[in-house]
């Protein structure tokens, strides 16, 4: 009689994810041969986070207002992508600064959650529970946290740094490993340290700056950028300016 194999355990996000670095290993590697291969993001944070998103919502909870939004549990992917609500914030807003950031990039809220379901990384993510909802709005800000820190959504520059603020920001193993192997490579093929030293401030940063995750995005939304940035102490990016001034002068936007 032939051997079935075993049936795929049902996902529970109430269980922490075991750690599993030969997946992470080889999923970077795939994305820092390809920078656009997004799914490999997906794929590390699902080896390596563990129970960053539990203990993230746990923390909502005790901040004044999380226990609101826990309540709400608004689904930020179906706001993100009603265009008719992103038209219509001011010029100045963080709202606006989005509208622009999709427009350039032609990058979407719907895209990113498309990207995330790919097999081996996020799905099972879309299921009813507490924790899964967390995750689903922890994936769903990424590209708001673009906006707010002002790093492009280049191929590796920009995204490395953002990867380090958010390693600062969750304490999650994945963000630290990307940013790590990002930095790395750069320093094999530039021979200089500009763009280390952007990821460490971007670390920095993310250490310096109120936890992003508790926000009401949709009230953030509206409120004009510069102040939301000064409230919330998101301080400038010098070294990354440098970093991204020298990249280009040498051809190597995407390394």
């Amino acid at each position: 009689m032939a051997t079935q194999p075993a049936p795929v355990p049902t996902f529970n996000p109430g269980i922490p994810m075991k750690r599993e670095w030969g997946t992470a290993l080889s999923a970077l590697r795939k994305l820092l041969a390809n920078g656009d291969d997004t799914t490999q993001v997906f794929k590390i944070m699902r080896a390596l986070n563990g129970d960053v998103t539990q203990r993230s919502y746990r923390k909502l909870l005790t901040l004044p207002g999380g226990g609101k939004l826990a309540y709400q549990r608004i689904e930020l992917a179906e706001r993100l992508t009603d265009r008719a609500w992103i038209d219509s914030f001011a010029e100045g807003t963080v709202g606006a600064a989005y509208r622009n950031f999709l427009d350039s990039t032609g990058y979407s809220a719907d895209g990113l959650v498309e990207v995330s379901m790919a097999e081996g990384a996020f799905q099972g993510v879309d299921v009813e529970h507490p924790y899964a909802w967390m995750g689903r709005r922890e994936r769903d800000i990424h590209d708001i946290w673009h906006v707010l820190t002002g790093y492009k959504a280049d191929e590796h520059l920009g995204e490395a740094c953002l990867v380090a603020f958010s390693y600062a920001q969750t304490g999650g193993l994945g963000w630290g490993f990307i940013g790590l192997g990002a930095a790395l490579k750069s320093l094999r093929i530039t021979k200089e340290a500009a763009f280390s030293k952007a990821v460490i401030e971007g670390y920095a940063r993310g250490k310096k700056t109120s936890w992003l995750h508790g926000l009401d995005y949709e009230a953030l939304m509206a409120e004009p950028i510069d102040a939301a940035r000064k409230r919330l102490g998101i301080e400038p990016a010098p070294k990354y300016l440098i970093a991204q001034a020298r990249l280009e002068a040498a051809g190597l936007k995407g390394i």
